[in-house]
Formats: structure tokens, sequence, C-alpha cells
């Protein structure tokens, strides 16, 4: 299922009730991609007693049809509203799309903005995904749906501060991992509280837990997640291990493998090449289960497990390197088995997200044109919180072709005067004192992260023109008459 039809009518409109609107039709689209993923087969996972709504065959957990079974307790929300008070305020609250700024100005033209000695380029896809609003806007309706009960999240709603610290502010608790291996603190959590699950998901584990608390949940998992999570469970079904490219510790890539079977979970090529040569050629066992140790399902046993895979992956990793990663393992069992047998022994979906693949294509085509003096960039901003892992492949993309490249999770990194503190891919933290932008005129190129709303690229191009821009006094807001004019 495509979205980019959706991203496209997005950048042609910035009226509020056009956004509604197109906000609408895009929480029905994920609606559909959540109702379409339901009807697949969950896997065979661990034994569990007594756990009658998740008993599959031979009395093993299926945690799927166990996920399936929420939605009749009558205490599990999946579903946004729509409630016109809550998308005011996450409008008020700068947590969504910008209508009226700089960001929505840029939308309705050709991408570009001028002003003094700066010229802006904003890649053509950026910013929230429309999987991403929805968590926003399901725990802002969860907030005004539930008054005078305590609010939990499993998680950062999604990977960007100033929406986590909204949250808070809303007096939304979150649930901390205590550390060396002891997990979440659920001990604050009550009968009748609500417990909003974040966007990337949370484990299955997690959920019986709510569950047997009698919480109300509110499921704000992306719907592209949870076809990941059916991928694996039709691996599991299918008796394939499901090797997974993700970070083990990332806690999408963890409610992932809780839906799965036997799993082995690559970070990168690498990695992957790795156990591609052990399925070809065989290894030293407790060499491989020591590389994989935080990476592997329990009682993984590469000698036994690896004879039939599938693969998947973590919905926000680098598109190109998911792909080698598909074909690197359907090449390794052509090898070992055969074409006769590939079939049998390798399976593959395309799991990877839509808006992921639009906004890294966007930043190559924002990068890949250094050769022309016209659309070079001097220095590209990526702008996202740093554990976000699509806004780290971003800023890959552009340290992969030599720009001067700074991945700013907020406006404070600049300053003060001309300094910056940024992060670099390899999410190593520098500074830059005094001399950060350069004298005379200089072109921008600017693209966000999936997680990150408009007014943060705001505020901080608003600090690139106080630098830059003698008397600067912020951006002129789009009057009502040119928001009306950007949809036709």
């Amino acid at each position: 299922m495509q979205v980019n039809v959706q991203q496209n009518a997005l950048q042609q409109s910035s009226r509020p009730g056009a956004l509604r609107a197109l906000r609408t039709r895009r929480l029905r689209l994920a609606s559909h991609v959540c109702a379409s993923s339901s009807s697949s087969q969950a896997p065979a996972g661990e034994k569990v007693a007594g756990a009658s709504s998740g008993e599959g065959e031979g009395g093993r957990f299926d945690a799927r049809a166990f996920r399936r079974s929420l939605n009749r307790t009558g205490r599990y929300v999946r579903q946004t509203t729509n409630d016109p008070a809550s998308l005011s305020l996450m409008e008020d609250h700068g947590v969504g799309y910008s209508s009226v700024g700089l960001v929505a100005r840029m939308r309705t033209g050709d991408l570009t903005f001028e002003l003094g000695d700066v010229s802006v380029k904003l890649a053509k896809s950026y910013g929230f995904c429309w999987g991403v609003e929805r968590a926003v806007q399901m725990a802002y309706e969860a907030r005004k749906a539930y008054p005078g009960r305590q609010l939990h999240i499993t998680n950062e709603i999604i990977h960007n501060p100033s929406v986590n610290n909204r949250l808070k502010e809303m007096h939304v608790k979150f649930i901390e991992d205590r550390g060396e291996g002891l997990g979440k603190d659920f001990s604050e959590v009550q009968e009748g509280d609500v417990v909003i699950l974040p966007a990337f998901g949370a484990s299955v584990q997690e959920m019986r837990l709510l569950n047997e608390k009698k919480v109300q949940i509110v499921d704000t998992t992306c719907p592209w997640v949870s076809k990941v999570w059916n991928t694996v469970d039709f691996q599991a079904r299918k008796d394939h291990t499901s090797i997974i490219h993700g970070k083990w510790a990332h806690e999408e890539t963890v409610a992932t493998a809780s839906f799965a079977g036997n799993y082995v979970i690559v970070k990168d090529l690498k990695e992957a090449n790795y156990v591609s040569d052990y399925i070809l050629n065989g290894g030293s066992k407790a060499e491989f289960l020591s590389k994989f140790s935080k990476a592997v399902s329990d009682d993984f046993d590469p000698d036994t497990m690896l004879e039939r895979v599938g693969v998947a992956n973590q919905t926000t990793m680098l598109k190109g390197e998911t792909e080698a990663i598909g074909k690197l393992f359907e090449k390794t069992m052509l090898t070992k088995f055969g074409p006769a047998s590939l079939k049998d022994h390798f399976l593959v979906m395309d799991t990877i997200c839509d808006a992921t693949q639009e906004r890294q294509d966007a930043m190559y085509e924002l990068v890949g044109r250094q050769d022309s003096p016209e659309e070079a960039v001097d220095m590209i901003l990526v702008v996202g919180g740093y554990n976000s892992s699509n806004t780290s492949h971003l800023q890959e993309i552009a340290e992969e072709y030599g720009i001067p490249s700074f991945w700013l999770d907020s406006a404070a990194r600049i300053g003060p005067g001309n300094s910056v503190e940024f992060k670099t891919m390899t999410h190593e933290l520098k500074r830059i004192d005094g001399n950060w932008l350069p004298e005379g005129k200089i072109r921008v190129g600017v693209t966000s992260g999936a997680s990150t709303p408009d007014r943060v690229v705001e505020d901080i191009l608003d600090k690139i023109f106080e630098l830059k821009v003698p008397g600067f006094e912020g951006v002129e807001k789009l009057k009502e008459e040119q928001r009306v004019s950007s949809e036709h």
C-alpha cells in the first residue's frame, strides 16, 4: 500500500481545515492497514500456563491471537477519534504539521525560501509521517478522553524530545527502564489507569502484563510496524527463522522479536555476511552465540535453526541495506539448496516503511545535485531526535556525499553566537565555537526525520536567520488567502 499520494496532497495544502481533512484521510488509510493486517496467522511462541486467550496449536502461546483478543476486553483502543479540541491543542503546541510558518510557506511553493544571504532548500519528503502523527494524536486524545485518570506511556511516544516533553507537561508518566537488565518498572501502574503504547509498539510480554493489571490500553503502534509483526508471525508459522535487520536494543525491534519464533537480529550488512557465511560453511557455534548473545531468541542453535530463513526489518533502517540483506540471504539459500528448493528455505516480504523510504529517496535527491552550481548546497541541516534511527540514516546519507552536515535535535543546539553543537551519524557529539556559519551567501539544505514536528525545523531556521540577517524579526506567517490558494 502506498501513501505518497497523501504526502503529495499534504505538500499542496497548509490551511488548518485542509490539514485536518488530510489527517482524516491518512488515518483512514492507517485503519485500513490495521484491519488488513489482522488476518495473518500468528506464530508459535513460548508456553504460558493458563493463557486462555492466547493458546495456539499444541498449547503454545499465540502472540497474534492474544493481541487480537484485547479487542474483546473493552479496555483496548486502537483508533483515533479526530477530536477537534485535541487537534487544536496539537497545533498550538507545534507537535504536528506547520500550517502558517516557514515550512508551510515552502511547502506551498517550490520548497525554497530566500532571505538576505540565506537560501533554504527543503527536501521533497521530510518530517512527520502519518504513523507518527496518528500516535501523537491518539496520545493527545487519550488525555482528553480520560480526565482524572493517571496516564502512563511505556516509552517515548516518538523519538522527539519536544513532543515527549509536551506529554510530560500534560501529566503523562513515562515508565522508565531501570537498567542493568532489570527491565521497566510497572509498579506504579494500577488497575483503572490508562497506558499508552508508543508508535513503535510494545512487546507482547508488556501487553500481557498490562492486560493482567486491567488497565485501559491505548495502542498507538504504527500500522507499518504491525505489518512487520505479521511478517515474522508468518515466518514462524512456516518454521522459518526470522533474520531481522535492526538494532537489538531498539524498542521497535524488541517488540518485533517478541512476535517472532526463532530469530537473529543483524544490525548491518557485515553481520548479515557473517550469518550467511555460517549457513554456507559452518563455524564455531560458541563464537556465533557470543557474537549475537543479545540478538537471538532463547535457546538459539545456529546449526539447526538456519536451514529455513525469512527476512524482516526494523522499519527505520536504511532501505538500500535492507534490500541488500534480503538479496544476500536469497543468494545464500539458493547456493546451499538450489533453485528447486529455494521457496522451501527462504521467505521475504516487503516490510520497508513507505515514509522511511520516501525521506531517504528525497535526501538522495537533495544531496545528488552537487554538480549543479544552481542547486548545490553548502551545508545540510538534519533535524530530529538524537535517538531517532530514521534521522540517523538521513545524516548518514549526507555524510556519504561529503557535504558538511549537522544533526540537530532542537534550536537550543545553536549558540551562543555563531556556535553549534551537533551529532554525526556515529552519534559523536561535536561542537564548533564561534565560526560555524561563513560570511556571505550560503545555501542550506534541510530535512527532518519522521518523528520531527515542523515547528522544530522552523525554530532552527529562525536561529540561522538571526545569525545571518541583520534585524531579523521572524518570517511572516501565511495569510488565510495564501493558505486557501495553496490547495489549488
